[in-house]
Order: C-alpha cells, then structure tokens, then sequence
C-alpha cells in the first residue's frame, strides 16, 4: 500500500468531497483546494487503477494522510495475503508470526485478510498490515486467530439475508487485486483448502496452503496445526476424570471432538490410559464394553469416545440448536444410558467441546506451526504455487494442494497406535479386554495416599 500524506494547516482547511473509487460512496476530507487538486492530479492520473483504500486526519501533525492502493503500478516490494479459514485452533497465530517474519526477511509486506474470505469480499477490503515485526512475538503463545476467521458461507453459494443465494466469488477475487497481493496464504482443513484452490484456479492467484485442524485428518501430511494441543487438552482431562472415577466408583465418559475420524480419541485415549477407546473407524457392540467393565480388577472406570461414533445401530447421533444447525453430539449421553441400563453401573459424561480448540498452542504445535509459516513463504519465493505444505518422515515438505484434499486420513484399523492400544489392554468396543495397566493402579496409589493423609 502506497501512503501518501499532505502536510495541512488547520487553519486552512476547509470541507471538500470527492468519491472513494471502491466504494463508489463520497467521503469527506478536510483538506486546502490546491493540496487536494494537486493530490488528485498526481496520484490518480499516472495510475489510472488507483483506488482508495483509507484516509485519516491526523489532528496532532495536522497531516491528512491518504492510504491508497496503486494496484502494483508503483510498489516495488512484493505483498502476501494471509487468511485463516474454518474453526479456530491453537497455533495459528504462530504461523502467522512465522509468516510475517520471514517475509520481511525478503522484503515484502504482509497483509493479514479479516475473517477469512469475508475481509476480501467486503469493500473496503478488512485487512491488518504487519509493518512491526518486532510487535508479533506476543502471537506465539497467543490462541485463536488475531485475525478473525469463519467457517460458514461458502462464497459460490453465499447466503443472503433474505434466504437466497449468490455466487460472491468474483467479489473475493477482486478484493485480492484491489489490495494489489501478489500472493495469498490460505491456513485451513480440507474444506477451506478445497475452495481457496477452486477461487484461486477461477481468479489466476498464486496460492499456498498451511493444513490446520484438530481432527488431523487431512490428507497428504502426518500432522496438523492445533492436533497437538486438543490431544494434550483431552489427555489432562482423562487424567483428572480418573480421580473422580475413583472416588465415586464410577464410570466416566469422555466424549471429544475429531468430526468424522477418531483421532483425538485414540491418541489421548493411550495417553491417559482409557480403559475404551471408542473411534468411528472400528464397530463396537455394547456388551463387549460392559463385559471390559465388569472385567476390570477394581470399581471404577475410564472411556473416551469420539463425537462422531455411531449408536450400535450405526446411527449418528446429533444435536439441533435453535438456528436449525445440525451438529455432531449426544453419543456419550447414549452411551452412558446403554450401560446403565445393562450392568447398572453409576455413569458420569463429560464433554470437552470447543474447549479442545482453546489455549496456549502447545510447544510442538507452535514449533510446526512456524515451521509452515516459514516454508510457505520459501514456496511462493520459488512459485511453488497451488502446494499446500506438508510434515511427512520428521520433515517439512509440499504436496499439490488437489492430492491433499483427495485423500482423507482416518484412522487405519491396521494403524500402529491401533496395535499399540490393543497391546496395552484397551479395549476398542469390536472385542472385550480384561486388564488393569499400572498408570491407573498408579493413580489409585495416589488418591489413597491422599485420602490417609487428610
């Protein structure tokens, strides 16, 4: 963006109007007649495509300053668009951080695009520029995304207030070439990455993707920004429900987040020594869960479940909100009455929901996420285009972003942590398992040890 800033005496002013060429709406600036026609003349003139973006009275300098965008006419260093598309997770930010660090080691600039592909739909576009590199390091712990992002309206079939639809695709695409990027950095799962590739492939822009999601199953890659950090959420809470499974010999019900692959589940589920398991990939019948209950040499019990694992019945069970949205939930609630009802055991549920996208990123979560950010930046350097970067055998890589979206990755029965789950004595509902393994006994050591010592 081209800055250009008429120094203007207070005294001198006076009321002037002209048109904002994106917007198409009549602005009112203060600024002396000659400045202003001087201005119009040698900035619109020599760029014809020049528009407007922002303008601001500075009252303590008495400057006017006048943001506009030159459309690539006159601007020497290379601009890169960053967005973050779909649900939050931690690490985000810390790819944005690694993003804008690396660009200014190549001298470009770094635009940040406001709630995904709604900042470049709008006009104005909504954008955050990155001129401090020095004022991004509180990013990297932070969660979330400074920059907003969303994960409803798809613009080729945008929603209208009215109830409609329209294809605002071409408005995203403008925004692009108003902000004059010359590149843009898509940071999502698999369906973000899916219609950033169809908008870039329709508009001409240079894309590169960054795969995050808490669900780690996108396709082409082992990990994902934010995976680490739901797995670390949902394992603390397994170890704080064993306590108050024990306590009240109980049997408690973990249920988390993964959409349609299980695994958070499996992965947490080792890490905090379930008892079950309970993961979309692999069936499971209710007796062989209340026959691993009874089986355990002791009155409580552990279970984790993924939200989207089927009733016996292989029905999908989901939960209506007051908008009419329709989302995954409600299968440890099922669960718990079913084995209730079968052995009568006591059955708490607890579900860890959004709480697993939150936070602090964890150290691993922000080591890959500016591990991505950095590599991202190398592509378009080396215009690598419509690659998506990727972590496969303990190294950053790129893949195409069309063979990332192709392949889901769920959980393979025949996977090791499968195996390695198998092996510890969980049982994964599809057989029963009669095991206690020291991580629980050690954990019921404890609790004695507190309750003689209170």
């Amino acid at each position: 963006m081209y800055e250009a800033i008429c120094k203007v005496q207070i005294t001198d002013c006076y009321r002037n109007k002209y048109r904002n060429p994106s917007t198409q709406k009549y602005c009112g600036v203060y600024l002396p007649i000659n400045i202003f026609s001087e201005y119009l003349t040698s900035r619109y003139e020599p760029y014809p495509k020049a528009v407007v973006l922002k303008s601001r009275f500075d009252h303590q300098n008495r400057n006017l300053i006048v943001s506009v965008n030159t459309m690539g006419q006159h601007r020497d260093r290379k601009r890169i668009g960053l967005l973050t598309s779909g649900g939050d997770c931690a690490g985000l930010n810390a790819a944005l951080r690694a993003v804008v660090h690396r660009a200014d080691s190549y001298g470009w600039e770094v635009f940040g695009i406001s709630r995904a592909t709604q900042g470049l739909m709008a006009r104005p576009p909504e954008y955050i520029e990155f001129e401090d590199v020095s004022r991004t390091h509180e990013l990297l712990l932070a969660g979330g995304t400074v920059l907003g992002t969303t994960n409803k309206g798809n613009p080729f079939d945008f929603p209208l207030p009215d109830g409609s639809t329209c294809d605002r695709s071409q408005d995203i695409i403008d925004g692009y070439h108003l902000l004059g990027l010359d590149a843009l950095i898509g940071i999502g799962g698999d369906g973000s990455m899916a219609i950033l590739r169809r908008l870039a492939q329709q508009g001409g822009l240079n894309l590169v993707g960054i795969p995050k999601t808490i669900d780690n199953d996108l396709g082409c890659t082992e990990r994902s920004i934010g995976f680490d950090t739901a797995v670390n959420i949902a394992t603390e809470a397994l170890d704080r429900l064993h306590f108050t499974a024990a306590s009240h010999s109980r049997v408690m019900i973990l249920e988390v987040m993964g959409r349609d692959a299980g695994h958070i589940a499996l992965n947490a589920g080792i890490a905090g020594g379930a008892d079950i398991v309970l993961i979309p990939e692999i069936p499971y019948t209710i007796d062989n869960i209340c026959q691993t209950i009874q089986g355990l040499k002791r009155n409580f019990a552990t279970i984790i479940v993924a939200e989207a694992v089927c009733t016996e019945a292989g029905e999908k069970v989901t939960q209506t909100n007051r908008l009419g949205q329709c989302r995954l939930g409600g299968i440890g609630e099922y669960l718990a009455e079913q084995i209730t009802e079968t052995i009568g055991a006591e059955t708490r549920v607890t579900v860890l929901g959004h709480v697993q996208r939150g936070g602090t990123p964890s150290p691993l979560d922000r080591v890959l996420a500016t591990t991505f950010g950095v590599e991202a930046v190398d592509l378009f350097a080396a215009e690598k285009n419509d690659h998506m970067v990727s972590w496969l055998t303990r190294q950053v890589v790129h893949v195409p972003i069309a063979e990332a979206i192709a392949e889901y990755r769920a959980v393979s029965p025949q996977d090791t942590l499968v195996k390695t789950a198998r092996g510890m004595g969980i049982c994964l509902g599809d057989s029963t398992y009669y095991a206690v393994d020291s991580h629980i006994r050690c954990k019921t050591s404890v609790l004695s040890q507190l309750e003689l010592s209170s």
